[in-house]
């Protein structure tokens, strides 16, 4: 596997706009990496944009709106992309959203939107770039998980079972991948500072978050180390080994205990 550098390289960001997304696009920046940034607000994603290109003049910005829960959104970001002239080095599948309730307290067409977000657009953005990178025998992903992955999260049903999804389909991924210069990396952080708590209904009054820098740059350092999944933090990482010491009853039970008070509302 050759050092991993992105000077040069074209890095499409889904879900730009803020926290980790944007925070991925900052740091990439500053390696010289040239950025597709996708998002719904397209103003977010230009004010980025223009902040961005002033600070690092050596690279180039393009800013792409969509919306990756409708049917057919990721075709449509895809074919944009192709009608610029350009290709997908890098692809990090940021884009996502989940709620913190009872799993009646949403309706089913949010959890829909949920799954076509978390699941459809990346597994199929994923289909449409990696044939690219196979090509050239180059480049990679990097699929936003969450620290949810390794077991069932009350309060976040459809959530954290959209998550454990992406963490076993990055995981067999890359046993596809093996013999091949291209990585792949699921990243599992835990509580972020970003608009998704906020939008995910969450009280975060007692939650420890990090900070999205903190996130990112240890997730570039162990997707240049070829790590297979990377979670963000010491406390998180322990949290992930809890269903391997314990039962999968007293898991949930913990699990329960940690998130029912965060329910707003509850």
């Amino acid at each position: 596997m050759k050092k991993l550098n992105f000077e040069n390289t074209t890095i499409l960001i889904t879900g730009a706009s803020s926290g980790i997304g944007k925070e991925f696009a900052k740091q990439l920046a500053s390696k010289g990496a040239n950025l597709i940034l996708t998002a719904r607000t397209h103003s977010d994603l230009i004010n980025l944009a223009e902040e961005l290109e002033h600070e690092h003049t050596n690279i180039w910005i393009k800013t792409i709106p969509a919306d990756l829960s409708e049917l057919n959104g990721s075709r449509k970001l895809f074919e944009q992309i192709n009608d610029l002239g350009l290709s997908v080095d890098y692809l990090i599948n940021n884009a996502g959203f989940g709620k913190f309730c009872e799993f009646s307290g949403q309706s089913f067409e949010t959890y829909h939107e949920m799954l076509m977000l978390n699941i459809n657009a990346l597994v199929e953005l994923t289909h449409l770039c990696l044939p690219t990178m196979i090509n050239k025998n180059s480049g990679g992903i990097i699929n936003v998980a969450s620290i949810g992955s390794f077991q069932p999260l009350p309060y976040q049903t459809v959530y954290g079972a959209s998550k454990a999804f992406v963490l076993s389909f990055s995981e067999a991924l890359t046993g596809e991948l093996l013999d091949a210069n291209i990585r792949v990396m699921a990243l599992c952080p835990g509580t972020t500072e970003s608009r998704f708590m906020e939008n995910a209904n969450a009280d975060t009054s007692k939650m420890d978050l990090a900070p999205a820098s903190e996130v990112v740059r240890a997730a570039l350092i162990n997707y240049g180390k070829n790590k297979m999944y990377t979670v963000s933090g010491k406390m998180n990482y322990l949290m992930s080994l809890i269903p391997r010491l314990v039962s999968r009853k007293r898991t949930v039970k913990i699990v329960v205990n940690m998130f029912k008070d965060s329910v707003v509302g509850k």
